[in-house]
């Protein structure tokens, strides 16, 4: 129970810091994209203060023996730069430069009643639901094309 609340409490957290920074106003987001036209730099405050937070907490954080409210630290293993994090890179950069939305402002967005947001979501869904299924295709055939060697 103590971690849904500290999720609650975290999450909402989070998405005022979004709203306060602009960061759930797409045209704030493509502002700052457009390095030719008219750009604002305002947006690399927040980047800069988030930044800032985890470089001075994160060795103290890590150096903890579990985190407060769960069993252990998740922590990613892989340090591998390979193809699906190349193209999922580049398919977040595609998606923030058009649409102007990342996933954690989409979802601070829908409080605030514009149409974009749900759509935004709704795709962002379908997308990682096809991702899932060409992984598991691929996998697939990689299992099948073992067996036959």
């Amino acid at each position: 129970m103590k971690g849904n609340i500290v999720a609650l409490v975290s999450g909402t957290l989070f998405g005022l810091g979004l709203a306060i920074s602009e960061m759930t106003n797409p045209e704030k987001v493509l502002g700052f994209l457009d390095i030719f036209g008219r750009w604002d730099p305002s947006v690399a405050f927040v980047m800069g203060g988030a930044v800032t937070v985890t470089a001075l907490t994160f060795r103290y954080v890590m150096a903890l023996p579990k985190p407060l409210f769960a069993p252990r630290f998740e922590v990613p293993t892989s340090t591998a730069i390979d193809r699906p994090l190349l193209v999922g890179a580049v398919l977040f950069g595609i998606g923030w430069g058009t649409a102007g939305f990342c996933p954690g402002p989409a979802i601070a967005s829908i409080a605030m009643g514009s149409s974009e947001p749900p759509i935004f979501l709704l795709a962002l869904l379908v997308g990682n639901y096809l991702a899932g299924r060409w992984q598991t295709a691929g996998s697939t055939v990689g299992q099948t094309a073992q067996r036959r060697s």
